[in-house]
C-alpha cells in the first residue's frame, strides 16, 4: 500500500523508477482517496474521463527513458485553467458548459513532462472571495476541520492536496488566493513573481494582479512544481524573458519584520503570539530579524480593492450573453444582458462589477483608480528600498485562523481582511510563499509569510527549507 501522507514529488519518482509501484498503481490510490473522501469535501468538481490515456503516456516516458521529475506526478487543476477538451468554468454558472478549446501554457507544459491531471477543483467564483464560498458548485470543506472553510479562492485545490487527493496542486493568486488556503490548510503556497510564469489561457480576474502558483506539503515539492512552470511565454505580454530578470546576489541571512503593519485592528492575539515564535525559529536557523519601516504598507488593501475591481469590471464585460458564457433568450438586446449576466454571475461578482464600474466612471477615475495606481507605485518603491537591506520580508500570512462557514460571508469588509497581509505582495508584484508553522490548541494551523525581491524565488525556498527544519 502507498504512503500517501509521508509521500513527496522525489520520493515517488524514485519509486516509479525502480518500479517499486506503476504511474498507474500510483494513480489508482489517489482516486481511491478523491472516491472515498470527495463526497464530503467537495474538492473537486470533476474527475477527468481521460486519466488512463494520460497515464499511458507517464509509462510510456519511464519505459523509454524520457521521463522528468514531474512524470506521472497526480496533479490538482483549479478550475480557471484551460486543459483542451475540458470544462474549465471558473465554477460559474457563466462558464458552466465552456469547453477549452486549447491548452493554457502551463498545462501544455506540465503535459510535456508526463504529468497526470487527475480534475479541476473547486474555486470562488471567477476567483472572488477568500473561502471559496462563492462558487456555483457549492462549499468545499477545510479537511482538518470540516466545519470550517479552506480559504479562498483557490480552496479546491489546497483541499484536494489536504486530504491526499493530489500530490501537488495548482491555485491562482490575485490577493493571495493561493496563500491564504495554504495557510488554513497547513500547506506550503507560492505566488510567483508577476511575470515569471506564463498566464496564457488562464480565466482572467484582475490582469495586473493575477499569478499562477504552485501548492505542496513542503517547500521542495512546491519548488518543483513552481520550476516545472517558471518560463519565458511569448503568448503573455506580462511574461519576463529569463535573461530580463533579476540576477541571484549572496544572502545577507538578515529578515525584516515591519511591526507597525502587524498590529492593526482584526489581527488576532494568538496569530502574533505564534508570529513572534517564528521569529525566533528563524534566528535559531541563524538568521538575524530586524524591525523595518514600510509606512506605506497599510494602504496595500485599499490600493487592491480599487485597482482589482476596476480590472475584474473590464475582464468580465465579455461575459454579455452575446459574446461568451451563458445566454438567457429575451425579447430585447438590452434584457439578453441583465438577464444572461444576472442568472449568470453570483451575489460577489456582481458586487465586484458595480463596484469597479463606479471607480472607472466617469469623476471617479482621476479621484480613485489614478490615485490608487500611483500609490501601487510608491509601495512598489518601498518594497525595493527596504530589500537593500534585507533578504526577505515576514508577517502572518492571515490575521486570524480558519473560520467557520458563514461567519464572513454576509460581512464583505470582513471577509476583505482576510487578505490584509498577503495582498502587498501582489500590488509589488513580488514573490511571496505560505508556510505552515505550528497548530493551536484546537489544531487549526498557524502559518509563516515569507516576502522576497523580483525574481528571488530562490530566497523563498531557501528561508523555508531552513524554517521547516526548525517547526
Amino acid at each position: 500500500m502507498i504512503d500517501l501522507r509521508n509521500l513527496t514529488i522525489k520520493k515517488a519518482h524514485d519509486h516509479l523508477t525502480k518500479g517499486d509501484f506503476t504511474v498507474s498503481d500510483l494513480i489508482d490510490a489517489y482516486l481511491s482517496v478523491i472516491n472515498e473522501k470527495n463526497k464530503d469535501i467537495n474538492a473537486y468538481i470533476e474527475i477527468y474521463n481521460d486519466i488512463d490515456d494520460q497515464v499511458k503516456i507517464a509509462e510510456q516516458m519511464f519505459a523509454n527513458g524520457t521521463a522528468t521529475l514531474m512524470t506521472g506526478i497526480p496533479i490538482a487543476l483549479k478550475d480557471n485553467m484551460l486543459f483542451e477538451g475540458h470544462i474549465a468554468s471558473a465554477s460559474s454558472h457563466m462558464l458552466e458548459n465552456y469547453k477549452a478549446t486549447y491548452d493554457s501554457s502551463i498545462v501544455k507544459q506540465l503535459k510535456n513532462q508526463g504529468v497526470v491531471f487527475l480534475g479541476r477543483t473547486n474555486m470562488d467564483e471567477f476567483a472572488m472571495g477568500s473561502s471559496t464560498e462563492t462558487s456555483a458548485y457549492g462549499n468545499t470543506k477545510n479537511p482538518i476541520d470540516t466545519s470550517r472553510v479552506p480559504g479562498g479562492s483557490s480552496g479546491g485545490s489546497v483541499a484536494a492536496l489536504a486530504m491526499d487527493g493530489a500530490l501537488v496542486a495548482l491555485g491562482s493568486d490575485t490577493g493571495g488566493s493561493i496563500r491564504q488556503p495554504a495557510a488554513f490548510c497547513g500547506l506550503v503556497g507560492l505566488k510567483p513573481t508577476y511575470g515569471a510564469v506564463s498566464r496564457y489561457g488562464i480565466i482572467s480576474m484582475g490582469s495586473s494582479l493575477d499569478q499562477v502558483g504552485s501548492f505542496g506539503k513542503n517547500t521542495e515539492d512546491t519548488e518543483i512544481l513552481f520550476n516545472a512552470i517558471n518560463d519565458y511565454d511569448d503568448k503573455d505580454s506580462t511574461s519576463v524573458k529569463k535573461e530580463e530578470r533579476i540576477l541571484p546576489k549572496p544572502l545577507k541571512k538578515k529578515i525584516g519584520v515591519p511591526r507597525s503593519f502587524l498590529t492593526g485592528d482584526g489581527v488576532e492575539s494568538d496569530i502574533i503570539k505564534n508570529f513572534e515564535e517564528n521569529c525566533k525559529r528563524l534566528e535559531k536557523a541563524g538568521y538575524e530579524i530586524v524591525d523595518i519601516s514600510l509606512p506605506l504598507i497599510k494602504y496595500s488593501l485599499a490600493v487592491y480593492y480599487i485597482i482589482s475591481p476596476a480590472e475584474v469590471s473590464s475582464n468580465l464585460a465579455r461575459y454579455d450573453g452575446i459574446r461568451y458564457g451563458l445566454h438567457v433568450e429575451a425579447d430585447k438586446l438590452f434584457d439578453v444582458y441583465t438577464k444572461s449576466r444576472g442568472k449568470g454571475f453570483g451575489r460577489e461578482v456582481r458586487r465586484r462589477i458595480l463596484l469597479g464600474t463606479y471607480i472607472l466612471s466617469h469623476g471617479y477615475y482621476d479621484a480613485y483608480y489614478n490615485k490608487a495606481i500611483k500609490v501601487r507605485n510608491a509601495i512598489k518603491q518601498e518594497f525595493e528600498k527596504a530589500f537593500l537591506e534585507v533578504d526577505a520580508i515576514i508577517t502572518p500570512t492571515s490575521p486570524f485562523m480558519p473560520f467557520k462557514f458563514g461567519e464572513k460571508l454576509e460581512d464583505p469588509v470582513g471577509m476583505y481582511l482576510s487578505d490584509l497581509f498577503s495582498v502587498p505582495a501582489n500590488i509589488a508584484g513580488i514573490p511571496a510563499m505560505s508556510l505552515p508553522s505550528g497548530k493551536n490548541d484546537i489544531g487549526l494551523p498557524f502559518s509563516l509569510h515569507i516576502m522576497a525581491p523580483l525574481f528571488r524565488e530562490d530566497i523563498l525556498f531557501t528561508i523555508g527549507k531552513d524554517f521547516e527544519k526548525q517547526v
